[in-house]
């Protein structure tokens, strides 16, 4: 499998970006969720984030704010294909944990505990496994979101299916 490499983004292309939101209100926010999209591993590299700062005149300590405010914005790369595991309560008591616990060790991460907040990346970049704290879909529990698409009732056999499905670029059919 091939790894994604990681392009760092152009000062010319993060200045055409900055000029596309000139003194509006919540500038810097659009800027950041443009780069984070453009960037080939999806997040906000630190030399971006203080690029930004620098051409907005602003401390970097309020862009990182922003940064970590959000929890859509990403400070590590990210793979290709995200699964996210939902750890609410009805999720959690109907085998959420398991299935996490099972992605995770087939995709070589581990989770330490039940953080709530577990994000772990393939080497590959081709899988980012992530939690959530609830995606308020309790009725279909366990659920998990495999690149934005959520999946109700879902058992550790059909997520692992699908998420090599996936990576290998087939379709997302949760019973294959």
């Amino acid at each position: 499998m091939t790894t994604r490499d990681e392009k760092p983004l152009s000062v010319e292309q993060v200045d055409e970006v900055i000029a596309r939101y000139p003194g509006r209100t919540g500038d810097v926010l659009s800027i950041l969720e443009t780069l984070q999209e453009m960037h080939p591993l999806k997040y906000l590299p630190p030399d971006t984030l203080k690029y930004v700062a620098e051409r907005k005149g602003l401390a970097l300590s309020n862009v990182f704010s922003v940064v970590t405010f959000y929890s859509f914005f990403n400070l590590r790369p990210q793979g290709r294909h995200t699964v996210m595991v939902c750890r609410g309560t009805a999720c959690h008591t109907r085998g959420s944990k398991l299935l996490l616990d099972g992605l995770l060790t087939e995709s070589g991460g581990s989770v330490n505990g039940d953080d709530a907040s577990t994000s772990f990346t393939t080497p590959d970049h081709e899988l980012t496994v992530r939690t959530v704290a609830c995606f308020g879909q309790c009725a279909l529990a366990p659920v998990v979101a495999v690149d934005e698409d959520i999946h109700g009732h879902m058992s550790d056999l059909k997520l692992r299916r699908m998420v090599r499905g996936i990576v290998k670029g087939e379709a997302k059919d949760e019973n294959s």
